[in-house]
């Protein structure tokens, strides 16, 4: 028997587990194995290569606040005009799962940090309905400056702040991303479908699992939504399990 495995079952188990990881993370086939040497030696390298890729990487700790400091008092767009604190995030460095908002709100232009309104203490509680705390997540919004009365961002915001936030997720390397409302979606996956028909599933992410859901600030107003985002982070916490019992 390999190494890797102590018997035949735990070759099954570990097999079993990450087809249904794939599963959850949208792919429906494998292509067919190139190795000679039999379906052990597929497995085993696949496997390396799978832990390789999916294992957490230790990250440079010093990365986000490089990235941090590389934003500096942040005058790229027109938004330094009337922003009272860059909101850049926070959370654990080293999170399996992030979550990625909008816009920081007028609580957050105060505070400085993200989600920490009454759309804030309702994050806290999803984040603490599927076991973890803030401190296990990481968290963060697409551009980092308040556009005035609340608005979307303008394109131009989106562009000048996104590649801050590619290089955020990088740092981290979270497992499993929830983006939060429409535009957070739509700005990540590059589309313009409706975040209801976006929710509820996978999207891939650079190889990453995002879920899309709606954002607290909108349940707040439409109470019904709770059910629907609880479906939804019912499937982030089942695939975070799942990746966590294939490689461990």
């Amino acid at each position: 028997m390999n190494k890797l495995f102590k018997n035949n079952r735990d070759v099954l188990d570990c097999l079993k587990n990450y087809l249904e990881y794939l599963k959850q993370s949208g792919i429906n086939h494998l292509p067919k194995s190139d190795f000679p040497n039999g379906h052990n030696d597929a497995l085993e390298t696949r496997r390396k290569t799978e832990c390789a890729h999916k294992k957490k990487v230790e990250p440079d700790k010093k990365s986000l606040s490089h990235i941090k400091k590389t934003i500096g008092n942040c005058k790229r767009c027109k938004l330094s005009d009337t922003r009272h604190s860059i909101v850049f995030g926070s959370g654990n460095a080293d999170a399996n799962l992030m979550f990625i908002g909008e816009a920081p709100g007028r609580d957050e232009d105060l505070q400085g940090k993200p989600f920490v309104g009454k759309a804030g203490e309702l994050l806290t509680k999803i984040i603490s309905a599927i076991d973890l705390k803030r401190e296990d997540v990481y968290i963060a919004n697409i551009i980092k400056c308040r556009p005035p009365g609340n608005r979307d961002p303008l394109p131009d915001e989106i562009e000048n702040c996104e590649p801050f936030l590619l290089q955020q997720i990088e740092a981290v390397r979270p497992h499993v991303i929830c983006a939060l409302g429409r535009l957070a979606s739509q700005t990540l996956l590059k589309t313009d479908a409706p975040i209801s028909t976006m929710r509820g599933r996978f999207h891939d992410f650079h190889g990453i699992p995002l879920m899309p859901t709606y954002h607290p600030a909108y349940l707040l107003r439409n109470p019904l939504g709770k059910r629907k985002v609880w479906e939804d982070i019912k499937k982030v916490k089942d695939i975070l399990n799942k990746k966590n019992k294939i490689f461990t």
